[in-house]
């Protein structure tokens, strides 16, 4: 196996992900397998109790594992299916080693930061090594920024690595920026010379410097970096900042020939030049779309991007595979409850109410699911937002005054949302958090099933821990109320819709986690379709 290994400078959100992932990207159109990992070197053990406003979402892998957003990207520009191995933070390292301490497997040894904390790392390398035979190309993200002292320890076990399987084997890439001060009207290497310097003080030399820059990299700076970081000339790379999607980012590094310039230093130069028509014609159809659509997302921490990043980028998925753009307006639950559904959403094409834990804003989604099925709006719930539609189902539809999710309301009367373990009587919950992938059943004749194809069972994956009451499942079928889909272990409610409305479904899942650029999930398809439908019929109207 081949190791790439990229790291950051100066300041963070530069983009090592997307830059990782993009390489990745770039490497399965030469026809490599590759898999990608990120190393985080926070404490917490993962990001599944950090506050959205502290790290956005939290992206689900099939095995159920918590992690870094950054890991959606890589699953959503590469083929691979990641697992809790591809993550791994300092807090889980420091546990391990305490552990293995506790057990006396160091035989009494001192237990230090080097070698014991650094072949904690250094394992977690061969591990994902060995169980992944067949994949050419191993790509580590290495988060927060060179001289940060949380992440010496990852570095010095990279530069330990490095020597241990060969430098011919290994490529370390440095993303770095190029700031470009107004006042003096150029751009500053300094940072970036300085950022390297650091790097080279833990050991290791980077092989390809990438730069952030909101513009050209002249021939002037590359020289001046390439001279100051002693690098080649054409390993510095620039990367821009694209001007319409994240999706554009790869065809920018290829501009500068990255894929050549990896496989090069790794031996891999034999590949073909990557065959990208694919990717480019789904940019395209983002850029160029013929059609267009508003989608409300309704959610509680509307004002972060990157709390709801795998639902954007599902939608831009789904528009691009109807030719369609897809506007976004951000509506805070909040603001509803103060000034109704109607006012603060307006006339749009589709309502989505996305996952999310806590009561802050859920009267406020609860009006807009009301607003959305007696409008005959397409509604898309997700997760909370499943359990959202089923309560205004409940309280308007079935007359059940004050129903509700125990989440919310432990006393209320109707408790057609509550945890698994109150339906069966166990006082002792436990870890009651269903998370990762679980098959369900499909239920034929319904639009979740057509919408699937047809398929008879699914695999999609959870991040919840309330459920749909079982005890009211009779009555607000009577009322209308359509089950599409249970879960085949348990008999669990996972989809909800209701037959005579153009698009209203519930999913108790994530189905953002397993959409990609060229296969869109199918009830995100589902949704804009419906969406792009209304629009179409509403402009027919107007003329």
């Amino acid at each position: 196996m081949k190791y790439i290994f990229v790291t950051g400078g100066v300041v963070s959100s530069l983009g090592k992900g997307l830059a990782a992932a993009s390489i990745g990207t770039l490497l399965e159109h030469r026809g490599l397998k590759v898999l990608m990992q990120k190393f985080d070197p926070y404490l917490n053990v993962d990001p599944g109790t950090m506050s959205p406003y502290q790290h956005g979402e939290v992206y689900v892998l099939d095995d159920g594992a918590e992690t870094d957003l950054d890991l959606g990207h890589y699953e959503r520009f590469t083929s691979g299916v990641l697992s809790r191995m591809n993550n791994l933070t300092s807090g889980q390292v420091f546990d391990s080693v305490i552990r293995k301490e506790r057990k006396g497997e160091y035989l009494g040894k001192t237990v230090q930061f080097i070698p014991h904390v650094t072949d904690e790392i250094k394992a977690r390398l061969h591990k994902v090594t060995d169980d992944n035979p067949e994949v050419d190309v191993l790509i580590t993200e290495i988060g927060g920024t060179v001289g940060d002292m949380e992440g010496l320890l990852f570095l010095e076990a990279l530069r330990q690595f490095a020597l241990e399987v060969g430098k011919e084997n290994v490529c370390f890439i440095h993303v770095t920026l190029l700031p470009f001060i107004k006042a003096a009207g150029e751009v500053k290497t300094k940072p970036t010379q300085q950022s390297v310097a650091k790097l080279r003080e833990i050991g290791i030399q980077p092989d390809i410097i990438i730069c952030r820059t909101e513009a050209d990299l002249d021939e002037d700076n590359r020289r001046k970096i390439a001279m100051f970081c002693n690098v080649e000339k054409k390993n510095v790379v620039a990367f821009r900042d694209v001007a319409h999607t994240i999706y554009e980012c790869p065809l920018d590094l290829r501009r500068d020939k990255i894929d050549r310039l990896v496989v090069d230093k790794i031996g891999l130069g034999h590949t073909p030049a990557p065959a990208i028509e694919d990717w480019e014609s789904f940019v395209q159809k983002v850029i160029h779309p013929r059609n267009r659509i508003t989608i409300a997302v309704v959610g509680k921490y509307i004002e972060l991007q990157d709390a709801y990043k795998s639902i954007y980028e599902s939608l831009i998925h789904a528009g691009a595979k109807h030719d369609t753009k897809v506007n976004i307006v951000r509506v805070e639950a909040e603001a509803i409850e103060d000034h109704g559904a109607k006012s603060v959403i307006g006339d749009v094409d589709g309502i989505l109410v996305p996952g999310g834990f806590g009561d802050r804003g859920i009267e406020g989604k609860i009006l807009a699911a009301r607003y959305a099925r007696e409008t005959k709006i397409p509604y898309f719930g997700i997760c909370l937002g499943m359990q959202i539609a089923t309560i205004e189902f409940a309280r308007n539809v079935c007359k059940l005054r004050g129903a509700n999710s125990t989440e919310f309301d432990k006393e209320t009367k109707y408790p057609v949302i509550c945890l698994q373990e109150e339906q069966k009587g166990v006082d002792d919950m436990g870890a009651t958090m269903r998370l990762g992938s679980c098959e369900s059943i499909l239920f034929a004749g319904t639009k979740a099933s057509d919408l699937y194809g047809g398929a008879e069972r699914i695999h999609e994956r959870h991040r919840h821990r309330y459920e749909f009451n079982s005890d009211f499942q009779d009555r607000l079928q009577e009322a209308g109320l359509v089950i599409s889909s249970v879960s085949a272990a348990e008999g669990l409610v996972e989809i909800v819709e209701i037959a005579d409305h153009p698009y209203y479904i519930g999913a108790q899942f994530h189905p953002e986690f397993q959409s990609k650029p060229n296969k869109a999930h199918p009830l995100f398809s589902g949704f804009i379709a419906a969406a792009l439908e209304r629009a179409n019929a509403e402009l027919a109207a107007s003329k």
